[in-house]
């Protein structure tokens, strides 16, 4: 892995614990303002409990002021009505007398309704203060906490920067440049390349750019995303296959309208992969390299089916297994996705490990593996 690289996602690691910790210092004061808003609630309710109970103490003194009041006017209505001289009089102190006697027993029922009143509050008051209290504790407890942390997180966030500041001194600048710009907008500046994709944007890259970012020579930029991008081994997805006996290596089809060959000395190439497609009166033929998966020259094409029309390229060939459209291969560009190469090359180790294998058979059956095999199909 390239040292900046290394740098990078150092710097991406001091970003990310810079972003985390300004946040969390930005939302203390906000939790500390949710502590209080609850805190003063709490204090609202209980306000308003005592303030309940002093309304009833008032209304209780009314109601006794009147009661006082009303039995006042009953004893005056009484001595009056030993001095009245005619029955309609007397009936009329009587009348006034009986309706004072029913709004004291009125008032007297609201004093016990007050009263009865007056415990349920008393209790309400005592737990809202209970409730307070405890409240209070937690909460002093919790602004501690807060400031405690907002300290931890504050000295943290200065080493942090002066880690970034120092990592930032050690880049390019026009690399330093392009991860803060993407950073900026994408949130990361640099991203990892799992099974030819890029896991910062999850859009799939051209096999040559797969492969250079394979091959860790250089820096190398995501086509839709601009992260810088890197591979690690370590991380690639292998496919997960049972354990099977061992089998037999299949045998490509001579009559398929494609076909790949492995040719050890083609010319001064070397050892390439050559694969001739039939479609329509004609062939084509491409070429690559063995090593590298870099195509060789351009495509050609000739009329007839390839075994007529590129005879001079099958002396010496090893046929292999292998299909992909035109189309899939245009989209390779230079070089073929490394997933294709590793397949062939697998497919000629098989070949060449079978073939070894039958040069040691009895002869009867060496003329039966070559019967079945032929260099060219």
């Amino acid at each position: 892995m390239l040292p900046d690289i290394e740098n990078l996602l150092q710097l991406q690691e001091a970003d990310r614990e810079i972003r985390r910790l300004n946040e969390e210092i930005a939302a203390l004061p906000r939790r500390v303002a949710v502590i209080e808003a609850k805190l003063a609630d709490t204090k609202a309710e209980l306000e308003k409990a005592k303030a309940a109970i002093k309304a009833d103490e008032v209304a209780r003194r009314k109601y006794e002021t009147a009661i006082q009041d009303l039995q006042g006017k009953i004893s005056k209505y009484r001595d009056q009505s030993l001095e009245v001289k005619t029955n309609e009089q007397y009936r009329a102190l009587l009348h006034e007398i009986q309706f004072a006697e029913q709004e004291i027993r009125s008032n007297e029922d609201k004093i016990l309704e007050l009263m009865v009143n007056a415990e349920a509050r008393e209790k309400q008051v005592k737990a809202a203060e209970a409730e307070l209290k405890a409240e209070t504790a937690e909460i002093e407890k919790e602004k501690a906490d807060a400031r405690e942390r907002t300290a931890e997180d504050e000295k943290q966030l200065t080493e942090w920067n002066a880690k970034r500041d120092k990592l930032r001194g050690g880049f390019a600048p026009d690399l330093l440049r392009q991860y803060e710009r993407v950073s900026k907008f994408r949130g990361t500046g640099i991203a990892e390349v799992r099974d030819q994709k890029c896991m910062g944007c999850q859009v799939m890259l051209r096999p040559q750019t797969y492969n250079e970012v394979r091959s860790g020579d250089r820096i190398v930029y995501c086509d839709s995303c601009q992260r810088v991008l890197y591979f690690n081994p370590a991380n690639e997805v292998a496919a997960e296959r049972a354990p099977q006996p061992p089998r037999r290596r299949p045998r490509p089809k001579s009559d398929a309208p494609q076909a790949w060959f492995y040719r050890p000395d083609y010319g001064h190439e070397g050892e390439v992969f050559l694969v001739f497609t039939n479609a329509n009166d004609g062939s084509s033929r491409r070429i690559y390299d063995l090593h590298t998966g870099r195509q060789i020259g351009d495509t050609l094409i000739r009329e007839g089916e390839y075994h007529l029309a590129f005879p001079e390229d099958l002396p010496s060939a090893i046929r292999l297994n292998g299909s992909w459209s035109e189309e899939e291969m245009d989209t390779w560009g230079a070089e073929m996705p490394t997933s294709v190469l590793d397949a062939l090359q697998g497919d000629l180790r098989a070949a060449r490990k079978e073939t070894s294998g039958h040069s040691h058979a009895e002869p009867d059956q060496a003329r039966a593996v070559a019967s079945e095999h032929p260099a060219v199909s």
